[in-house]
């Protein structure tokens, strides 16, 4: 379904759709990165021709939008926190006219410090950000004392300082990387149509519905349930696509203007008022023996959140205090702060914190057992977890096969083989821990015999409803093409998570497996009872069901006739927790660095998974492959950078670059699979793994290959050469 949809134009992406009379969006948006709105006069605005309704925030009330902590307005309300801030909002007949009178807003500002390192913004005597910081909702903790840190969390075992006491050695570094933006390929868009009975219809490339509609209901003090979001295929997401922000502000032109308004954002706003992945600082420190067991690890994360944390679902990241990794660490802190700067508020992206941390603490392992004077594969091999083992924070991981792993990437990678000068080699390793959710899906078959799936599931890229129909075909014995598919909008769904944490698989098709085995369930009693048969004496296969004693035989059709109506039976799949098994990731980088430029030449990276039951190879290998070459783009090229009065420094994918084909090393997949999966038929968790080791096995290599140590993101040919000259 999906394939041909996309491939001939019939997908339907939030872009394509339009209504009757719709009106065009646009945003005024803040040139300067911190200051006070003194005066906004968008009367001239108002007076163009074909302008239905104009915005400012002094219109909203001081209405605050988040996913979790709402901290952000819809629209400034007297103050500025960052570049690209939204100001005001125009609704016209016309992109252009709403473009031009957009331009006719008159603003005056005053100028306030800008501050961007978060470090500094730390300091007692910062600028303050946010002020009535402690009024906000969604805070995770109580604020006592308001200052630009906002949320402060610990996660620890045993005793950290007792264990460095204990140790013989003791290794200290800090590693910063920058802010990424997701690069997906489709941009933010939304469509909202305001009823006369005060229901709205949405239609948004959103990828969590129902987190969508809770968003905007809250914010602008409506029923969630009077919020109807009817489904559209997701253009790309990588984490970036769940928010409610702009469909705040269309509901609200919508409902003054009366009219249905349309908003899409180009790519310039994309890269200077998204929600691109957290930049940040992190030092480590490790104590071990002199055998190069770990004893103790302490990590903290200063996480630059820029001007808001509206954008986190659960306010955090939630992959930063695994920092630590699959390893047996006795005694363990992690400590994570998020600080408000003056630049783009930041949010989720593909693997949110685990990127950041392992970079860090992979790197960190290679620079431990380096000062040891010990093989840095035997430091890892000698402190990694085995099933069963307390976790760095204290949770039991009854399936992990760390060992196994890492020694699958170093024999399929040749890790241990000859290579020339300048030629080096990095291993990192990871774990993700699965992620679940709530889904509901239901699954028909009619008098025709015709197999429809439903489910209000958003797909975003990767195919969801094939993996959902490959589930119903394999129960219902039927070929996947044979199964219809119907995306149901939210009014028809009690509730979905949406698509979060590689859980696609593991929480929708679990629902339309629990769907499509209630259905066989009836399909057997209906046909048992017209055939005079025990459940047990019927099989099903190719679209019906055979009596193999009588040598009978009726389709699905036949089976519904018989029953006098549609056969119908809703799955439901319902566990928040994480795991409880840990997908395991290991990984190999070759690279090459010219010792008279710097550049480094990734020649080959290798991955080795700890998998379950694989439902389709295809799009398993599409996954790892993908994540691999985002892994690439954050390890020696992506950079989201800012210079000091907050303004962004590449704000077009022409300047902003991600890898190309050209810079796709040569990929190599190894798989070890398992039957412990908390997927349908033991499957596990794929998509971001791969992506989160490959900045340090870089890095690793790099050192390997020529003897500097790079601690920063990306790893870039001037660093590199500056390293050298100071080596």
């Amino acid at each position: 379904m999906e394939g041909e949809q996309k491939v001939g134009g019939g997908a339907i992406y939030a872009v394509d759709v339009g209504l009757p009379d719709m009106l065009w969006a646009k945003v005024l948006r803040s040139p300067i990165a911190h200051g006070r709105i003194k005066k906004i006069d968008p009367s001239k605005a108002i007076a163009l021709p074909g302008v239905k309704a104009v915005l400012t925030g002094a219109d909203l009330g001081g209405a605050k939008i988040g996913k979790k902590i709402v901290d952000m307005p819809i629209l400034a309300d007297g103050v500025v926190r960052y570049i690209g801030e939204k100001i005001a909002a125009v609704a016209a007949e016309s992109e252009t006219i709403a473009e031009a009178a957009v331009d006719l807003i008159d603003v005056e500002y005053e100028d306030l410090p800008v501050i961007t390192d978060p470090l500094a913004a730390m300091e007692p005597g910062a600028p303050l950000l946010h002020p009535n910081l402690a009024e906000y909702k969604g805070l995770l903790h109580k604020i006592e004392t308001p200052s630009n840190v906002f949320v402060q969390l610990n996660w620890k075992k045993g005793e950290v300082q007792e264990g460095f006491r204990q140790s013989d050695v003791i290794v200290e570094n800090t590693f910063t990387v920058p802010a990424v933006h997701q690069a997906y390929i489709e941009p933010h868009s939304s469509l909202v149509r305001v009823n006369s009975d005060g229901t709205a219809e949405i239609w948004s490339s959103n990828k969590s519905p129902f987190g969508m509609r809770d968003q905007v209901g809250n914010a602008l003090q409506v029923p969630p349930t009077s919020l109807i979001i009817h489904p559209c295929y997701v253009g790309g997401d990588f984490g970036g696509k769940g928010d409610g922000n702009d469909v705040a502000l269309g509901y609200a032109l919508a409902k003054k203007s009366g009219r249905p308004v349309k908003l899409v954002v180009d790519y310039t706003e994309e890269l200077t008022a998204g929600n691109p992945r957290h930049g940040a600082v992190i030092k480590v420190k490790t104590g071990v023996k002199k055998n190069g067991i770990v004893i103790a690890q302490h990590v903290q994360f200063v996480f630059d959140s820029g001007a808001y944390g509206a954008y986190r679902p659960q306010g955090f990241l939630v992959g930063a205090h695994d920092a630590p990794g699959p390893y047996r660490v006795p005694n363990c802190l992690v400590e994570e702060k998020y600080v408000y700067t003056n630049k783009m508020p930041c949010g989720y992206m593909r693997a949110p914190g685990h990127l950041q941390a392992m970079f860090a603490c992979e790197s960190q392992a290679d620079l431990v057992a380096r000062q040891l004077g010990i093989d840095p594969v035997e430091y890892r091999r000698m402190n990694l977890m085995h099933d069963g083992d307390t976790s760095p924070l204290g949770e039991v991981i009854p399936h992990v096969k760390a060992t196994e792993t890492l020694m699958k990437a170093l024999d399929e990678s040749g890790f241990r083989r000859s290579k020339m000068k300048n030629i080096g080699r990095g291993c990192a390793i990871a774990d993700w821990v699965s992620k679940g959710g709530e889904s509901y899906a239901r699954v028909k078959v009619d008098e025709d015999g015709v197999i429809t799936l439903s489910s209000a599931v958003t797909d975003t890229g990767p195919g969801v409803f094939t993996m959902m129909r490959q589930i119903v075909g394999e129960e219902l014995k039927v070929p996947l093409d044979s199964i219809h598919v119907e995306m149901l909008d939210s009014s028809q769904v009690i509730k979905d998570t949406g698509v979060r944490g590689s859980s696609s698989t593991r929480v929708h098709g679990s629902s339309a497996l629990d769907g499509a085995r209630r259905l066989r369930e009836e399909i057997l009693k209906v046909a048992g009872r017209v055939m005079n048969a025990t459940e047990d004496e019927l099989i099903l296969y190719d679209g019906g069901v055979t009596h193999g004693r009588a040598e009978r035989r009726m389709t699905y059709g036949e089976i519904a006739r018989a029953n006098g109506k549609p056969m119908t039976a809703e799955g439901h799949y319902m566990n928040m927790a994480d795991g409880p098994e840990a997908s395991l990731v290991a990984q190999v980088a070759e690279v090459e660095v010219d010792e008279d430029t710097g550049e480094v030449r990734v020649k080959k990276l290798t991955t080795a998974h700890n998998t379950g039951a694989i439902l389709n190879p295809l799009t398993h290998q599409g996954q790892i492959d993908g994540a691999v070459v985002m892994g690439l783009g954050y390890g020696v090229i992506e950079d989201l950078a800012y210079d000091e009065s907050g303004k962004v420094l590449a704000a077009n994918l022409g300047e902003y670059k991600i890898p190309n084909i050209q810079d796709i090393p040569e990929l190599k997949t190894a798989i070890l699979q398992s039957d412990f999966g908390s997927g349908p038929y033991n499957s596990m968790s794929i998509g971001e793994t791969a992506l989160i080791p490959t900045a340090a096995a870089i890095a690793n290599a790099v050192e390997d290959a020529v003897g500097v140590r790079i601690k920063s993101l990306p790893i870039t040919a001037e660093k590199v050469l500056n390293a050298l000259k100071g080596r």
